[in-house]
């Protein structure tokens, strides 16, 4: 049997997260990327959304609201996989480093997908 996590900051899910805002953050620090005030603020927004609401989701007692965060996980990581492309298509970042942030979004998706069938488990049994 799994040991019990007791805070969010042992989730995968969360350090994965964490990652991926490092990673956004960084592209941006680039000059040319750093001027573009408005996909840097949202693509920023998104990847700190995804962090958060799996910290938020972890923290709620009652199954239905840990599951409407974690799928807003799911949404925010979204939105950064769309930015990605905005974000290659606009010469901000490489294809390699737009592989970098569409893979720690999938391994996002992935890992809060777990958490979303664990949480439905659990209150089926319940």
């Amino acid at each position: 049997m799994a040991a019990k996590i007791n805070a969010f900051e042992e989730l995968e899910a969360w350090k994965v997260a964490r990652e991926l805002v490092r990673l956004v953050y960084e592209c941006f620090r680039r000059p040319l990327a750093a001027k573009e005030f408005g996909l840097r603020d949202q693509a920023q927004r998104a990847a700190v959304s995804a962090m958060t609401n799996v910290a938020e989701g972890f923290e709620r007692v009652h199954a239905l609201e840990k599951l409407q965060f974690y799928n807003i996980v799911r949404a925010s990581c979204g939105e950064v996989r769309s930015l990605s492309y905005v974000m290659l298509d606009a010469g901000y970042i490489s294809a390699t480093e737009q592989q970098q942030l569409l893979s720690l979004v999938s391994q996002t998706g992935r890992l809060i997908s777990g958490l979303i069938r664990s949480t439905r488990l659990r209150t089926a049994s319940a």
